[in-house]
């Protein structure tokens, strides 16, 4: 679950959002044998877990064979990170500041108000460049099933309108 509260998230539609990207990227598995996903590296699996132990900054450890830096609940990338974390006075890379960071990519994709209104498959669509596990990301990872990723959502307390 976010750790970031309800008030400065705007809305229990958005943060069910956020526990629905953390379902699609790390997984439910993952997510249950680690820090709710906020301490993963990318490359991670249920059954073999990479965890980084400190939240002071961005551990920015380099998976060689993915040839990638991604870490935490959102899979951020280190080069992204050091951007945002200027941009936002982020003092660390704790579960809120992650939350912060998740937050402000569906506010710059204009995913916020198609959240808050319960339009999940376009709020979805706006932001599936970010994270690649969604569907039509087309990076060349797996993506996961828009229905599989609306259940996760409608379970996590978000609703969508009719």
């Amino acid at each position: 679950m976010a750790r970031i509260d309800v008030g400065t998230a705007g809305g229990e539609n958005r943060l069910a959002f956020l526990d629905m990207i953390a379902v699609s990227e790390i997984g439910a598995p993952l997510l249950a044998v680690s820090d709710d996903g906020y301490n993963v590296l990318v490359g991670s699996t249920a059954a073999k877990p990479l965890l980084f132990k400190s939240y002071a900054d961005h551990p920015n450890i380099l998976n060689s064979a993915l040839r990638s830096t991604a870490a935490g609940r959102y899979q951020i990338l280190n080069r992204w990170w050091r951007l945002y974390k200027a941009q936002m006075y982020l003092r660390d890379f704790s579960p809120i500041s992650q939350d912060r960071y998740a937050l402000q990519q569906l506010k710059e994709h204009g995913a916020l108000p198609l959240i808050d209104a319960g339009r999940f498959d376009e709020a979805v669509a706006k932001v599936a460049n970010v994270w690649a596990s969604l569907p039509g990301a087309g990076y060349g990872q797996h993506e996961n099933q828009l229905e599989h990723l609306r259940d996760a959502y409608l379970s996590a307390g978000g609703s969508v309108s009719k």
